[in-house]
């Protein structure tokens, strides 16, 4: 086979793509997921950062006087870690919460509602020292270098822009009480966070779009893949038609040989027919022989017609005995009297048809 044959141009089938759905193989940046859940939280602290400080505040005010007056008293010390470890979780749970839900919110965004077990399963060249020297050196893992790198400097450059610019608020700080120094450095943090996030977006995005290149191209085909691709789901179709045909076909010589012998046919009267068969001497109920909607109902009747077999419109009662009635089968007892009453007619045609002879 020639190379151009097994170089992959072709883009992804939507079946190569759903495979690969289901094997857990889809495009998604963790560090867009990063980089908003970085921002959401920063604005909910921006938002509630005067109570976030005074929270604060009276915390360690009640603490700090706490420890004070148990002073060579008595000192429960399970007590207090116990009393911060629920005011640390009180805080924090707000933000984590919002982190989480930007999380779930930024996943789905990507990939969608998707679980598949296949992504967790071992894979064999996962151990291969030699491929994972490839991909050490591959192009994905030097993008990430690269990303990673960004990543410190964005962060360490902005931190050295922001105190350089606002050094002399900083050096306020010598000067400042206790809860004065708590406000400028939660202001200052929440500034670098901000300008931060915003340039961590930025590239977030890049990643973002070289993730969903990465992902098409590592499930480019070949022409031939593609071809024979074409061929298989041709031949699934042609197999699943024949199927039809082949049961479309049983259906038609049961209800052939089937429908010559019943006692009555009963339609909807376009829709659905039944054929039920009844042995007073033979049989305690009605029995089912045949049953089909559209152009098997109409086959019924054309049969039923043709040897003489009676046909009876009574719409609910054909549609019920289609739905709840299985082939072979006799009719439950609730519907006794009302299959009664159409045997009932059938005796009477017969019974006319017979005088007319005589």
């Amino acid at each position: 086979m020639s190379d151009s044959a097994q170089e992959k141009t072709e883009q992804a089938t939507p079946k190569r793509l759903e495979e690969a759905r289901q094997k857990g193989q889809v495009a998604k940046s963790t560090d867009l997921i990063g980089a908003l859940c970085l921002l959401g939280v920063v604005m909910l602290l921006l938002g509630v950062k005067d109570g976030f400080i005074s929270d604060f505040q009276r915390f360690f005010t009640g603490h700090f006087l706490g420890l004070g007056s148990s002073y060579g008293i008595e000192f429960n010390p399970l007590y207090t870690l116990t009393n911060s470890a629920m005011f640390i979780l009180k805080t924090v749970a707000p933000f984590f919460a919002v982190g989480l839900v930007i999380v779930l919110i930024a996943n789905l965004a990507q990939v969608g509602f998707l679980f598949t077990a296949q992504g967790l399963a071992p894979k064999p060249g996962l151990f291969n020292p030699i491929k994972g020297l490839e991909r050490m050196f591959s192009r994905r893992s030097m993008v990430e270098l690269v990303k990673n790198l960004l990543k410190f400097t964005i962060i360490g450059g902005t931190a050295y822009i922001l105190i350089r610019n606002n050094l002399e608020e900083l050096l306020v700080l010598f000067y400042t009480s206790p809860l004065g120094i708590f406000h400028i450095v939660v202001s200052f943090i929440i500034k670098i966070a901000i300008w931060a996030g915003l340039a961590y977006l930025v590239l977030a995005l890049f990643d973002t779009w070289f993730q969903r290149f990465e992902y098409q191209k590592s499930l480019r085909m070949s022409k031939q893949e593609v071809k024979d691709e074409f061929k298989q789901m041709e031949g699934d179709q042609l197999i699943r038609q024949r199927r039809k045909e082949l049961h479309r076909n049983m259906s038609m010589n049961r209800i052939a040989a089937e429908v010559p012998e019943a006692t009555v046919v009963i339609t909807n009267p376009t829709h659905y027919a039944v054929a039920l068969r009844y042995e007073q001497k033979e049989m305690s109920a009605p029995l089912l022989i045949a049953k089909g909607t559209g152009p098997y109902a109409a086959y019924i009747k054309k049969l039923a017609a043709k040897h003489k077999v009676p046909v009876i419109e009574n719409k609910d009662l054909a549609r019920f005995i289609y739905d709840n009635v299985e082939l072979d089968h006799e009719i439950p007892m609730e519907i006794y009297q009302a299959v009664a009453q159409v045997l009932a007619m059938v005796y009477k045609l017969k019974a006319k048809e017979n005088y007319k002879k005589y």
